[in-house]
């Protein structure tokens, strides 16, 4: 059992390789002091809390208020919440892959999220740290002597919407907004209600789709795919998509690359749903431009490729699932 204790770190230097998620890319007000209203309008329970994370179990003293998040879908998680952190990992990387639940931008920058800085994390004073199992263990342990660590797997293949609402039901219960993290869920639950009455609407009930993002290395594009086991491939299915991606994905992330060449598999018919973002350039629409195979592909000729908005994190929690389904049913349904 790992216990809570509000102690600073002492002066450590971390080496840690770089995540999986690193190659792709109104802050409400924090959450009260324990035993007092947060921000969300609940009461925090002022004694010990004890949470289950994919290490093992964490009882805190009382639930964190000083928060410092190492992984941006928790982060995004804590926010709606109503918890600001105190600390960040790269914040600028955040704000601009995840806007949908801005980060305020002068919170202190506390390294990468694969590489975090202790000294950084030390000089903030935090009373949890929270962060992916993506994360080294070695470097958790390092962050755990002395601040106590919840350390959750990204997300779920087998199960990925399922995983989407324990993280935020144990991050909810960690930091006292437990009724929060209800109100986020019922959210959701509405949104994927509603865009489920909207396809039927439209005569969109079942339609085929498929998803990706890429990236531009050394003039060539590489793909990448996100499976039905991917967080939004789940998110799509529960609103009656159907995703005709075929592939195999890892069984964290249901994430799995291809090229150009590999998306000749993608049926007639389906829609092809992709992310970008403005701080790189656009891997389908740049990259592939003039490209034969790529304007020869049945989607691309039916006019049925579709850039997601940016800034809807592919990884995040309820609002970034409930900004992404908006945006496939506006696209699918147009």
């Amino acid at each position: 059992m790992r216990t809570l204790r509000a102690r600073a770190l002492p002066a450590l230097a971390a080496g840690a390789v770089a995540l999986l998620l690193s190659a792709c890319g109104t802050t409400e007000e924090p959450a009260g002091a324990a035993g007092t209203p947060s921000a969300t309008g609940s009461s925090a329970p002022a004694g010990p809390v004890t949470v289950t994370d994919d290490r093992g179990t964490v009882t805190l003293d009382a639930p964190a208020t000083r928060v410092v998040s190492l992984e941006w879908g928790l982060t995004e998680n804590l926010l709606s919440l109503g918890v600001q952190p105190v600390g960040q990992a790269d914040t600028t990387g955040y704000n601009t892959w995840d806007t949908v639940v801005p980060l305020d931008p002068e919170t202190p920058d506390v390294g990468t999220r694969g590489e975090p800085s202790l000294d950084a994390i030390a000089a903030l004073d935090p009373d949890l740290v929270v962060t992916t199992t993506d994360l080294p263990e070695e470097v958790i342990a390092q962050i755990e002597k002395t601040v106590p660590v919840i350390a959750l797997q990204g997300s779920d293949a087998s199960d990925p919407v399922g995983k989407m609402r324990r993280t935020i039901e144990l991050l909810g219960d960690a930091t006292g907004t437990a009724d929060a993290a209800d109100a986020e869920l019922a959210a959701f639950d509405q949104a994927v209600a509603e865009a489920r009455t909207a396809l039927d609407a439209a005569g969109k009930s079942g339609a085929t789709y498929t998803m990706a993002d890429g990236w531009i290395a050394d003039g060539a594009v590489s793909v990448r795919m996100y499976t039905p086991g991917s967080y939004l491939g789940g998110v799509a299915g529960l609103a009656g998509l159907k995703n005709v991606w075929t592939g195999e994905g890892d069984p964290a992330y249901g994430l799995g690359v291809t090229d150009v060449e590999g998306l000749t598999d993608v049926p007639e018919g389906a829609h092809f749903l992709y992310a970008a973002n403005d701080a790189e350039d656009d891997p389908f629409a740049d990259g592939l431009k003039d490209n034969a195979v790529w304007e020869q592909l049945p989607f691309v000729e039916a006019g049925a490729v579709h850039r997601m908005p940016d800034g809807i994190w592919m990884f995040g929690g309820p609002r970034s699932g409930i900004a992404w389904l908006e945006a496939a049913v506006a696209a699918i349904t147009q």
